[in-house]
């Protein structure tokens, strides 16, 4: 079980480029093994949360009458990466359902991992990520950072001091374009590197080189682990909004 953060241009030029990675990954798995990927679609939201960047108010009416429902099977991924969406793109891969937080899994474990998402708390233990942890998956970093490490999302989830909000969505009910509300948590990667760094010095992470990218190779559930108890250590926790911060 893999879940896989790659960038294509970090390797540099790949004959059959990322068709060819994720042949050569999936060798390395054989064929018991399952690979899972991100394939978030972050702009699938209400326009008023845009901010990198915004749009004009008076779009905002026409955008949610015209933006199409999260299709799983035709919704392409954002800002992924070509080895990801290559991944969404495979026959015979699996994507779950949800609108901002899917992920692809192909192989023999694939429907178990995305089969089902609920809408709240997309990164929470009843995800896809819930599910890798609970099977103790491996992370791979191909040529990516940990501010790349979705995993670590899940010990946000996991972490009280997370504040929770609401989102909105276009699905698809009973055949009808609907836009959903739940709840979910307001994520920050901005610490990763941080939690990354030291769960590295207590050597469970391999290193080595594929092309030009530097990668690593660690244990999803223990690396959730260090990251929770590194939260609750280091990130002061959220101020629920309406929160009187002198107040006791």
């Amino acid at each position: 079980m893999l879940l896989v953060h790659a960038s294509l241009r970090s390797i540099g030029w790949v004959a059959g480029g990322a068709v060819a990675v994720l042949q050569a990954i999936r060798d390395v798995l054989g064929p018991d093994g399952t690979l899972v990927a991100p394939a978030f679609t972050g702009d699938y939201t209400d326009p008023q949360d845009w901010h990198r960047p915004p749009v004009p108010e008076h779009w905002w009416p026409v955008i949610r009458q015209d933006m199409p429902a999260f299709d799983p099977e035709r919704t392409p991924s954002a800002g992924m990466g070509a080895i990801a969406e290559c991944l969404r793109a495979w026959p015979g891969s699996r994507r779950s359902a949800h609108p901002n937080m899917s992920f692809t899994a192909l192989g023999p474990h694939a429907a178990r991992l995305v089969s089902e998402h609920p809408l709240d708390f997309g990164f929470g233990p009843r995800s896809p990520l819930g599910r890798l942890y609970e099977i103790d998956a491996k992370v791979l970093l191909l040529g990516v950072g940990y501010d790349r490490c979705t995993c670590f999302h899940l010990a946000e989830a996991r972490w009280p001091g997370t504040r929770e909000t609401t989102a909105r969505a276009p699905v698809l009910r009973g055949g009808r374009r609907v836009w959903a509300t739940f709840l979910d948590h307001l994520y920050n990667d901005r610490d990763f590197g941080d939690i990354g760094a030291a769960f590295e010095a207590g050597n469970r992470v391999a290193h080595g080189r594929v092309g030009g990218a530097d990668c690593r190779l660690l244990p999803l559930r223990p690396a959730v682990d260090f990251a929770l108890a590194w939260l609750a250590r280091n990130r002061k926790p959220a101020i629920p909004p309406g929160t009187d911060k002198g107040s006791s």
